[in-house]
C-alpha cells in the first residue's frame, strides 16, 4: 500500500498567512499540520509516500519536508498545476501509484487515531474504497453520505445545500484500483472539478463495495484561522511529552505542562500549560496562557498572550496588552504605544509591521 497527501491548493481562507506559506506548513504545537499526516501514515506501516504540491507553494513543501528520510519514508512530489479537485489530484498521481491500493490523506487534516486502524480494516476486507465519516453540524460544507439501516452507503454530495445526512467525509480515504477508472467516468462538478465523492458514488453505482467508518473521536479540519487555534488547543490538551530546557530567570513560573525549548531565556514571566515555547526565544516579564505556542527565536516583552499561535521570529516588545485568539506569521513586529490595557485578537500574514496606537 501507497500514502497519497494532497498539499497544494491556494488556502484563500487563511489569507493573509497562506500567502507567503502553504496552509500545511502552519504548525499545531510548533509543528507542520503536513508532518502529522507524514507520521500518521507511517504508524500505519506505510514506507512510500507521494505529495501532491502546488507551483505556488511546493517549493516550500519539499524545503520542509525533504526527502522523508527522517520518518524512514520514501518521499516523491508530485505537481497539480491547478487545484481541481481531490479526484484531479488522484488523476494527476496516477504514474506514482500505478495498481497499488492507496490511503488518501488531506494534508490539512488531523485525526486523533491516525489511520494505522483504517488501514489494517481495508486491507483485512474485500473493500475497494473505504470512507471515513464524521457527524457535524454543518453538513453542507463538506461532501455528505447518507447510509442506510445497516450502514451502507446510498449516496454521496458535494457541499449540498440541503444535506440528506449530517454525516461528513473525513479527509481520509483508501482505495483499490478501481477508483481509477471511476474517476475516468466522471465529469467536473458545477464548481468545474472532478469531486472524490462523485468518483465514490461511480463506485457504488457500478456495485463496487465501498466501506464506511464513523469516528467516534476527535477530527480537525485546519482551513481556517478558528479551526487552527482549535487543533492547536487540543493537540497541547493531549501533550504528554514536554520538557524544560531554557533557562528560567528572576521570578518566572512555570505551571502545568510547558514544553520550553533549548536556548530559551524566561525572565519573570509565568507560562500556564498546555503550551509551547520554541527554541532560543527570549520573553521577559511576559504571561504565557495556556493553548499557547512559540516559535522559534521569538522575542517578547511585557506582553500577555493566551489561546494562540505565535510564528517564529516574530517580536512583541512591550506591547502591555494581551493578545488573545491569535495566529501571528512568520517575522511579525508587534508594539503598542497606548498604555490603556485592552485585549485584542489578531491573524497577522508574514513579515507584518504593527504599531497599536
Amino acid at each position: 500500500m501507497k500514502g497519497l497527501i494532497l498539499s497544494g491548493g491556494k488556502g484563500t481562507r487563511m489569507r493573509p498567512i497562506t500567502h507567503t506559506a502553504a496552509k500545511q506548513l502552519l504548525p499545531v504545537a510548533n509543528k507542520p499540520i503536513l508532518f502529522y499526516a507524514i507520521e500518521a501514515i507511517k504508524e500505519a506501516g506505510i514506507n512510500e509516500i507521494g505529495i501532491i504540491i502546488s507551483p505556488e507553494t511546493g517549493n516550500d513543501v519539499r524545503d520542509t519536508v525533504g526527502d522523508g528520510k527522517r520518518w524512514g519514508t520514501k518521499i516523491t512530489y508530485i505537481v497539480q498545476d491547478e487545484p481541481k479537485g481531490l479526484a484531479h489530484a488522484v488523476k494527476t498521481a496516477r504514474d506514482f501509484l500505478a495498481d497499488s491500493p492507496f490511503v488518501m490523506y488531506l494534508g490539512d487534516n488531523l485525526i486523533k487515531d491516525g489511520v494505522a486502524p483504517l488501514v489494517q480494516r481495508f486491507n483485512a476486507s474485500t473493500a475497494d474504497a473505504s470512507i471515513l465519516l464524521k457527524e457535524v453540524p454543518n453538513p453542507s460544507s463538506f461532501g455528505v453520505a447518507q447510509l442506510n439501516d445497516a450502514g451502507r452507503i446510498l449516496c454521496l454530495e458535494e457541499k449540498p445545500k440541503q444535506p440528506k445526512s449530517n454525516l461528513a467525509l473525513v479527509g481520509v480515504y483508501l482505495f483499490n484500483k478501481n477508483i481509477h477508472q471511476a474517476i475516468d467516468e466522471i465529469n467536473p462538478s458545477k464548481r468545474g472539478e472532478l469531486e472524490i465523492t462523485d468518483a465514490i458514488q461511480r463506485l457504488v453505482d457500478t456495485k463496487f463495495h465501498v466501506d464506511s467508518h464513523v469516528l467516534n473521536t476527535w477530527w480537525l479540519d485546519t482551513g481556517k484561522k478558528d479551526d487552527m487555534l482549535e487543533a492547536n488547543r487540543v493537540v497541547l490538551d493531549e501533550m504528554t511529552d514536554y520538557e524544560q530546557d531554557g533557562v528560567f530567570e528572576g521570578k518566572t513560573i512555570i505551571s502545568g505542562r510547558v514544553h520550553v525549548g533549548k536556548g530559551s531565556i524566561l525572565k519573570d514571566c509565568h507560562v500556564r500549560g498546555p503550551a509551547v515555547i520554541g527554541e532560543n526565544c527570549h520573553l521577559e516579564d511576559t504571561y504565557i496562557g495556556p493553548f499557547t505556542s512559540i516559535g522559534d527565536n521569538a522575542k517578547i516583552t511585557h506582553t500577555e498572550i493566551e489561546y494562540s499561535i505565535v510564528r517564529e521570529n516574530c517580536k512583541i516588545v512591550d506591547f502591555e496588552g494581551r493578545i488573545e485568539s491569535s495566529l501571528i506569521g512568520v517575522n511579525v513586529e508587534l508594539s503598542r504605544a497606548n498604555r490603556k490595557p485592552s485585549a485584542y485578537s489578531f491573524m497577522l500574514g508574514d513579515d507584518s509591521k504593527v504599531e497599536v496606537v
